[in-house]
């Protein structure tokens, strides 16, 4: 065995043995001192794949919840923006053909005010969805689709999400003015001589949308750390996307 494979086992063995009472910084100082020794070379450790994606999906959805949470995050983003409800688009052709398109734009603005007002409900989800990973996820995600990691967190996290949304979009679209804007363009609107009148669950629409906003925002996030490099910003990101990109070839 040479120097340089002789650093590496013990590196890696050491680092393993420190698992119980290692904080993850200290691991991370361990596991990056054999990555610069070996030059990057090995491949990464069960340890390391684990890390580095928690690490990958911690940074990806803390970006993309900071991002909609922001003015505008939703209504800026024309991919991601919330329009009328579908089945009320007759309703706003209806008011914008009599004038009413200002009040049209008042209910499309509040209810994307709502969305990232409680967009920020999902940071909880998230962090447990990435505690709970198995190695097995880690492995099928490192290796899998271009939006393997957010398949994961989709599958984990959705059904969590819609319940805990809930309550905070109601508040949300209460706070903004969705609910009255709601409320006086349905009335506006079932006054117009013989139309069918539209009943539309606001909360349940609102939060549908942005929940899908919320995941088209962390696929981009995914797909710019598997595509490009420059995204990857630690060692242990390098090492351990490498590594899958090594795999895809």
């Amino acid at each position: 065995m040479n120097y340089r494979s002789l650093l590496i086992c013990l590196g890696l063995f050491f680092a393993s043995m420190l698992l119980p009472t290692i904080s993850s910084a200290q691991l991370k100082k361990v596991l990056d001192k054999v990555s610069a020794v070996t030059g990057g070379t090995v491949n990464p450790s069960p340890t390391e794949m684990a890390m580095g994606l928690k690490e990958a999906l911690e940074k990806g959805t803390n970006l993309s919840v900071d991002r909609l949470n922001l003015e505008n995050g939703f209504l800026g983003n024309p991919a991601i923006k919330l329009p009328f409800p579908e089945e009320a688009i007759q309703v706003e052709r209806s008011l914008r053909k009599i004038g009413l398109g200002n009040l049209c734009d008042q209910l499309i603005t509040s209810i994307n005010r709502a969305a990232e007002d409680a967009v920020k409900e999902a940071r909880p989800l998230f962090a447990q969805a990435i505690k709970d990973m198995t190695f097995k996820d880690v492995q099928g995600i490192l290796l899998g689709s271009e939006r393997a990691a957010t398949d994961y967190l989709q599958l984990s996290t959705a059904a969590g999400l819609k319940v805990k949304f809930a309550l905070p979009i109601q508040a949300s679209l209460q706070k903004v003015g969705a609910t009255a804007h709601w409320e006086t363009v349905m009335s506006r609107y079932n006054k117009i001589p013989l139309v069918k009148p539209v009943n539309t669950d606001l909360t349940a629409y609102v939060t549908d949308k942005a929940l899908q906003g919320l995941f088209v925002e962390i696929a981009k996030e995914e797909l710019a750390l598997r595509k490009n490099i420059n995204t990857r910003s630690s060692p242990l990101l390098q090492k351990v996307f490498g590594f899958a990109d090594s795999q895809k070839k």
